[in-house]
């Protein structure tokens, strides 16, 4: 069966940040496929300064095209509604097994999500810690998720594949891992920021995308 990330994400816009963590993801977990997922509608984020989602989608798809693992999905482009987790990995469960690309921040955060366990029974969690900022696999937080979801402890996997085990039984594979992979100090907010400005994108995005921003004047009229 073929292993399958999916990297969710409002991708507002996509940047050269998603693309490292995601393609670091690939080849320390060995995926043999990612799948980018826009969310239409993301319950969690205020709607005011996101792109329309068909642009968002756009734009993930020419930042994408030229990897050979990677794969953007219109699943939640085509359901009504708020974006749910579970609902898109219902629809993908076919595709085979399932890795749920995830922030650490949004980790601890995974209980107020729609059918929670039903999203750890439906996929393997990765967790990513933000770069430079810390994470403890050990604090009630972390344990509290664990333990509501029934999910045995975090396996920490290195970039060069060495993963450990902190039960010291080795991992299962419902075991969540936890991947501190490589990231860029970018974020959407900034570089929206500067498409409103008409400062430079480049060096921050692939150059496909900063050129249909421009040409379909994203982010021109945020406040």
């Amino acid at each position: 069966m073929p292993r399958v990330g999916v990297f969710g994400g409002s991708f507002n816009p996509i940047h050269f940040g998603h693309l490292l963590l995601a393609d670091e993801i690939c080849e320390v977990l060995g995926l043999d496929r990612l799948l980018f997922v826009p969310a239409a509608q993301p319950p969690h984020k205020s709607a005011k300064d996101l792109a329309p989602a068909r642009d968002r989608f756009q734009m993930t798809a020419l930042a994408v095209r030229e990897h050979p693992r990677f794969e953007v999905c219109d699943v939640e482009l085509r359901r009504a509604g708020p974006s749910y987790t579970v609902q898109t990995l219902e629809a993908l469960r076919d595709r085979g097994d399932l890795h749920l690309v995830m922030g650490s921040e949004t980790f601890v955060d995974v209980l107020n999500w729609r059918e929670p366990s039903q999203i750890a029974r439906l996929a393997r969690l990765v967790i990513v810690p933000r770069n430079g900022t810390a994470f403890d696999p050990e604090t009630p937080a972390v344990l509290k998720v664990l333990k509501e979801l029934g999910l045995p402890d975090l396996v920490s996997v290195t970039t060069d594949g060495t993963r450990t085990f902190s039960s010291g039984a080795g991992a299962i594979p419902s075991s969540p891992l936890l991947v501190r992979a490589a990231s860029l100090p970018i974020s959407g907010s900034d570089l929206r920021r500067r498409a409103r400005e008409g400062l430079s994108l480049a060096y921050r995005m692939p150059g496909p995308v900063a050129a249909y921003m421009e040409e379909h004047g994203l982010y021109r009229g945020d406040e």
